[in-house]
């Protein structure tokens, strides 16, 4: 169980290095409003059809949001604004956010691939960025630009620029010539009346003027597909292997910073207390006497000080001056270091009387070597395995500190795995994926490491060894 705990560790302090190097579309500072709060979507993997990493979430819809999430991928394929794409035809659109759908009598089950749900968005640009679209337009065939949308009595919402046809109450609608309206069916061969926004000639207007004076100043508002318009801006397709959190970074990206930053508070937080509980361990236990009893005093006024306030005060009085990443050193190392200190002192009242330590001692060696040459090296094994099992209690206290909000950890630059946790907690249950992956992670981490733990007490445990002889 040792053994493959300590694979697990290995895989995912791997994970932690190694993904930064596999993404090279984006970095971890790269962030995407739109993208908030997807799922995973890798291209290759969603053209296997195998319905993982597709970008798709299970959703229950009306006939109304059905059709509505469908004229999606058929105003993709309306980019010339004929206003004649079918819902067949549509449903082929490799833009088409339906995956597949259901009828079950009540209303509609449907896959829907979120990043194609995004659909079409307004934009203000200067007319130096509408020069440069129309020109990647011709370079690379894809279409960006798609006719703006008119306001009238038929517009449901003037802020929603995926609603590109005639609509009552928000359902698609066709309007003769006499200005009779009917609701439109949802089935293959219907096509929804376009309410483009058109010029004298009845052609489709793609970009309206709306401010500046001359051609570096002037500012357009145009209707894009923002899927392919973010390939224009990034170069590449959204490629999100866990998907991304609440504001829209990637999450894979954000756990291998939250799986460093954890486990490095962790280790230097091991180590110092390490140091700090071994120096003052030794001292206790080798002099004894007034200097053990005075400084075991220091200790029990210490050690009734809860961490949970002391992390809090410090974050309230140092953060802002010292950053809240020292601050939380700062609340382990005050009182982290006692445990060691008394484990150490224990062995060494165990060991100092030892007779190999008296033949040091009467053959002439001074406290130092006694203390660094014949005792220490036999606390070794406990204090290396209380270090171990350190590591797991560090990394679920960091957790629950930024998890209660104690402590924010959470920037562009870093984050923890706490920190994406707290992130998660309200909004977990419409999206499960924001608190699996950290759930999942801090658990393995927690669960590995006191097996690894307890596997090197076992392997340091000379009473084992000496029954397995």
């Amino acid at each position: 169980a040792s053994v493959v705990a300590a694979i697990i560790i290995l895989m995912i302090i791997l994970f932690s290095f190694l993904c930064p190097l596999f993404i090279r579309s984006h970095d971890a500072y790269f962030m995407d409003t739109y993208y908030s709060k997807k799922v995973s979507r890798l291209t290759a993997i969603r053209k296997l059809n195998l319905g993982i990493c597709d970008g798709g979430i299970s959703r229950d819809l009306s006939e109304k949001g059905l059709q509505r999430v469908i004229s999606i991928g058929m105003g993709a394929e309306d980019w010339q604004g004929s206003g004649n794409v079918s819902v067949g035809q549509g449903m082929k659109s490799e833009y088409q956010p339906v995956i597949k759908y259901e009828d079950n009598g009540i209303n509609y089950t449907a896959r829907v691939d979120q990043y194609l749900e995004v659909g079409f968005i307004y934009r203000s640009i200067m007319q130096e960025e509408l020069l440069n679209i129309q020109e990647y337009e011709k370079r690379t065939g894809q279409h960006i630009l798609y006719p703006l949308i008119a306001e009238n009595e038929y517009t449901y919402d003037a802020t929603d620029a995926n609603v590109w046809y005639k609509t009552q109450n928000g359902a698609p609608v066709y309007v003769n010539s006499k200005g009779e309206v009917s609701k439109i069916k949802l089935s293959d061969r219907e096509t929804f009346q376009d309410n483009y926004l058109r010029d004298e000639a009845g052609n489709p207007v793609y970009y309206i003027y709306t401010g500046g004076g001359d051609t570096t100043t002037s500012q357009y508002k145009i209707r894009v597909l923002y899927y392919n318009y973010y390939q224009y801006l990034y170069g590449s397709t959204p490629e999100y292997l866990l998907g991304t959190d609440s504001q829209g970074y990637d999450m894979a990206l954000r756990m291998a910073g939250g799986i460093k930053l954890s486990l490095a508070i962790a280790v230097v937080v091991s180590v110092i207390n390490f140091i700090i509980g071994a120096i003052y361990g030794a001292i206790e236990g080798y002099y004894g006497g007034t200097v053990d009893l005075v400084m075991e005093r220091i200790s029990d006024i210490l050690v009734d000080i809860p961490f949970i306030v002391c992390a809090t005060l410090f974050q309230i009085h140092l953060a802002k001056k010292v950053g809240p990443l020292v601050c939380l050193l700062f609340s382990y190392i005050l009182t982290g270091w006692i445990g060691n200190a008394s484990r150490v002192r224990m062995q060494f009242y165990r060991f100092k009387n030892q007779e190999y330590v008296m033949a040091a001692r009467t053959l002439g060696a001074d406290d130092k070597r006694i203390v660094l040459k014949h005792i220490f090296p036999n606390t070794l094994g406990t204090i290396i395995t209380s270090c171990a099992l350190d590591i797991p209690a560090t990394i679920s206290s960091e957790s629950m500190l930024s998890y209660l909000g104690i402590v924010n950890l959470g920037t562009a630059k870093i984050t923890s795995i706490g920190t994406l946790l707290s992130e998660a907690s309200g909004i977990w249950t419409n999206y499960p994926h924001l608190m699996i992956c950290p759930a999942l992670i801090i658990s393995l981490l927690m669960i590995c490491f006191n097996l690894f733990g307890n596997g090197l007490r076992d392997a340091f445990n000379p009473a084992l060894r000496g029954n397995e002889e």
